[in-house]
């Protein structure tokens, strides 16, 4: 039995015999609200990983950096080994969620322009906002690796924004996370999937995403699959 390095909420990551490499297990676990909700999707890490590989080949075709090296089966991916680091960079295009009842508008008010948000890595402390500074000022990252990251984040939000509406849904925000690997990159890392990103059903602005499931709204596990089928016009 392989090395287990790490279990998150979503995911367990295992050593391989190449130093630079791991396997990553993607599981059926679902949280919301960072960990205080929990309970179970069925066959998400299966959607999941199907969804990432998805994305990350995509990604990687439009000159994005990313650590996935290929899909090993229904839950398993190969994946560089990256030291992660510790922000977490949402990028929005139409508010929704906290956004929305911050700034005090409805869900669906459409930004100006896509917006960057850094968050600190920690459940123990909720995830944090914090600004491109805090990284440098704590030594998490460097400003040319910070700058590098926001430039990522706009690229890969262009390219899943255009993709995703010739499938009829909106990419309203997503979650990214970065990671350093052997040769001192700073490439994408961690996943893309309905669990970090809210997609809406263009024409209706139906939720197919994790917000079915932060808010008991049922229908989960369908709004997975129907991503699935708008992405490679296969499955439910």
């Amino acid at each position: 039995m392989a090395e287990m390095l790490y279990e998150g909420k979503a995911k367990k990551v295992f050593a391989t015999a190449d130093p630079n490499e791991v396997v990553i297990y993607y599981k059926d676990d679902a949280t919301a609200l960072n960990g205080a909700k929990h309970g179970t999707i069925v066959d998400k890490g299966i959607m999941n990983n199907t969804i990432t590989s998805f994305f990350f080949e995509l990604l990687g075709k439009n000159g994005i950096e990313h650590h996935f090296i290929k899909k090993l089966s229904d839950r398993e991916q190969l994946c560089k080994k990256v030291k992660i680091i510790p922000v977490e960079v949402v990028c929005r295009n139409i508010a929704a969620g906290s956004l929305a009842k911050k700034m005090g508008v409805e869900e669906g008010y459409v930004l100006h322009r896509p917006l960057v948000e850094f968050y600190y890595k920690s459940d123990a402390l909720d995830d944090p906002m914090i600004s491109p500074d805090y990284g440098v000022a704590f030594g998490f990252a460097t400003d040319e690796q910070i700058a590098k990251i926001r430039d990522m984040a706009l690229k890969i939000n262009a390219v899943l924004k255009d993709f995703l509406a010739e499938r009829k849904v909106r990419l309203i925000d997503f979650k990214t996370e970065y990671g350093v690997d052997s040769e001192g990159n700073v490439i994408l890392a961690d996943e893309i999937t309905p669990d970090t990103a809210r997609l809406w059903d263009w024409d209706t602005n139906e939720k197919l995403d994790k917000d079915r499931f932060r808010r008991d709204m049922g229908g989960v596990e369908e709004a997975y699959h129907e991503i699935i089928r708008r992405l490679t016009g296969e499955g439910k």
